[in-house]
């Protein structure tokens, strides 16, 4: 796994090929790769921090990719500059981190709406929030500041469920 600090670890890659047609497992593989917040290093090649998780995942993916007609690997790699790793891990970091702004925004906005509406964001906003912290590896600061602002949605929920029932 990423050392978070020194950015120094082991990447795990997915290299793959998949026929043109049918369309269906290449989009179905790209919605899995978006999920799991993988990198697209070039074409037909994916990378995400190693660890036991992502390796397993990649590693179904190489077997979905196989079953649709194409050909996959699943390597364990070493970036062969930091600069290398920054930049890639920078990428995923700065997707996570809009990914907490749109959340940190519309849990604001929130804030405002009728109190029924706002239970039902605030829901909505809690299960993006577990999709997204799940396929955040550097944990950029905006990942705290969305805790933050569904926090305060939940305390005025919190309230509004109380005024309700007094």
């Amino acid at each position: 796994m990423i050392d978070r600090d020194s950015g120094s670890g082991e990447w795990v890659l997915l290299t793959y090929r998949l026929p043109r047609e049918p369309s269906a497992p290449r989009l179905a593989l790209w919605r899995k790769l978006k999920r799991l917040g993988a990198e697209q290093l070039a074409d037909g090649l994916v990378a995400l921090p190693a660890d036991a998780r992502t390796r397993e995942q990649l590693e179904w993916a190489a077997a979905e990719v196989e079953e649709a007609g194409g050909s996959a690997g699943v390597w364990l790699a070493r970036p062969a500059t930091g600069a290398l790793e920054r930049e890639v891990a920078g990428s995923m970091n700065e997707a996570r981190a809009q990914e907490y702004v749109e959340i940190t925004t519309q849990a604001r906005e929130a804030l405002n709406a009728p109190p029924v509406d706002r239970l039902q964001v605030l829901r909505r906003l809690r299960a993006q929030m577990r999709r997204v912290e799940r396929r955040d590896f550097f944990r950029p600061p905006e990942r705290e500041q969305a805790r933050r602002a569904l926090r305060d949605l939940t305390q005025q929920a919190t309230s509004d469920d109380q005024e309700v029932r007094a």
